[in-house]
């Protein structure tokens, strides 16, 4: 898995609440074994129209949000079924982190993202940022008047900056776990493989144990 300290990316906007995975990857496209060729099925039904042609209504097919790198969007984005192929569009199209907010609804709290989508995030090294809607509010305003703003996401100091005439910075949130795996770009193997001297200790002695 691929280390994640620091990147910077222009951001573009999805202001769309409860995007859920087969809007994010329809089924159809789920019947290949391979692990990659995704990126062009992103928002499929959304990006196309009928005849197979870009849908200029389409946020990420304006112009200016060419090569964004980096998703602004609203709560509870990857509900629905627990597919991974979710994650792997998003990443093969090129996005290296998705911002979302959590939000109060009658008493409960609607998070940014579904678990399992998240789960998938960190495990792909696409790094999911939890902010307040008051925050996320500001960055589609901010987005949405200045053309082709950048950001930088700094995992070590736990920021989200936005490179403005006058920069705006938010902190978030990261389990210290999850924060160790991208700054090393440990999957589940490598981290695994860091206790690689007790795993061959133990199988040395169980085999010298062993009755033949």
């Amino acid at each position: 898995m691929k280390p994640f300290k620091t990147y910077r990316g222009v951001v573009a906007p999805l202001d769309r609440a409860n995007v859920d995975t087969d809007q994010i990857i329809a089924k159809q496209f789920l019947k290949s074994i391979a692990r990659t060729g995704f990126g062009p099925q992103l928002f499929y039904d959304w990006r196309y129209k009928a005849d197979g042609k870009p849908n200029p209504e389409f946020s990420l097919n304006a112009p200016r949000y060419k090569n964004a790198s980096i998703l602004v969007t609203r709560n509870n984005f990857g509900c629905g079924s627990s597919r991974e192929h979710a994650v792997w569009a998003i990443d093969q199209y090129g996005f290296r982190a998705i911002v979302a907010p959590w939000k109060e609804s009658q008493g409960a709290r609607i998070p940014a993202f579904a678990d399992i989508f998240r789960n998938n995030s960190f495990k792909n090294a696409l790094l999911t940022i939890e902010l307040s809607e008051a925050e996320v509010d500001k960055i589609f305003e901010m987005v949405g008047r200045f053309e082709g703003v950048e950001a930088t996401v700094d995992v070590e100091k736990q920021k989200f900056i936005l490179h403005l005439p006058e920069e705006i910075s938010f902190h978030f949130e990261l389990d210290s776990a999850i924060k160790e795996r991208l700054i090393h770009g440990l999957d589940d193997i490598g981290i695994s493989l860091k206790n690689v001297s007790l795993i061959d200790a133990y199988e040395a002695k169980n085999h010298a144990q062993m009755k033949w």
